[in-house]
């Protein structure tokens, strides 16, 4: 199985964290989100990973061409941004018309990787994708889904002030090929995903509830609650190294940031 992860963002929210590095490095507890997405993926079964930059990508293929990823993954630069579905269509030729695990690397989660693609195996006949769940503790912050007896949407609310219940989108998803088809009968080299794709498959979408964990590291608030919650196994020895020399690069404004944000969400 192939993978994307998204790693282009450009982390608005989580400012003061991504002026100084893209939202896919930014650590929890010591570790580059990034380092351990891939370690999880490739730990699960994924076989190759294609992943997108644009904003500080020099600092995340500097990492990696330091870490025990180097030679494993596939960068690909987006001077400008294509949208997921953009993304997805460019680099169409990398997945090979297999399904693809879909997900942005800004996210903290755990799940188990072989039990996801066996439930998106298992998917309700004439559904094209599985859209991971999870309970989100403040609904109105997410896209919130409805789905039927056979877990399929059946509706969507992004962001809505009073949404329907709480089972939100995570935004990791496992999808068939004829996806990047229907994007590319658009007609067009920027998609968004959210917007362009997921309505046109409302009652052809299964889902699969991760119970494990998952956050949003999308403002500092969030990284300061995963901070505190999220046990993060360490880096390997190699990749520590790797990681250091990437912090010893951004100076000693960015260490005194990240020691007074530790603080306070110790605190």
């Amino acid at each position: 199985m192939r993978a994307l992860l998204l790693c282009a963002g450009l982390g608005t929210r989580l400012r003061p964290l991504t002026d100084f590095l893209p939202k896919c490095l930014v650590p929890i507890n010591g570790r580059p989100l990034l380092d351990f997405w891939i370690d999880r993926l490739f730990s699960q079964g994924v076989d190759e990973v294609l992943i997108n930059t644009h904003h500080h990508a020099s600092l995340v293929a500097n990492y990696l061409a330091r870490s025990t990823w180097h030679g494993r993954v596939k960068l690909v630069h987006e001077e400008c941004l294509l949208g997921t579905g953009g993304t997805l269509l460019e680099n169409r030729a990398f997945f090979d018309g297999q399904p693809i695990l879909l997900a942005h690397a800004d996210n903290l989660t755990r799940f188990d990787c072989r039990d996801f693609l066996s439930a998106h195996q298992r998917r309700p006949a004439g559904t094209a994708l599985t859209m991971m769940l999870f309970r989100a503790a403040v609904p109105s912050s997410c896209g919130i889904v409805e789905i039927d007896s056979t877990c399929v949407v059946h509706a969507f609310h992004e962001k809505a002030p009073n949404p329907p219940g709480n089972l939100a989108n995570a935004a990791v998803y496992l999808i068939e090929p004829e996806i990047i088809d229907y994007m590319a009968s658009l007609g067009k080299e920027v998609v968004d995903f959210s917007t362009e794709v997921i309505p046109h498959y409302i009652g052809r979408i299964s889902t699969y509830m991760n119970d494990i964990y998952h956050r949003d590291i999308g403002t500092i608030a969030s990284w300061s609650e995963a901070q505190r919650d999220f046990s993060m196994p360490p880096l390997s020895v190699e990749n520590q190294q790797a990681w250091s020399s990437v912090i010893k690069g951004l100076g000693d404004d960015y260490s005194r940031l990240v020691a007074s944000l530790s603080e306070n969400a110790a605190g």
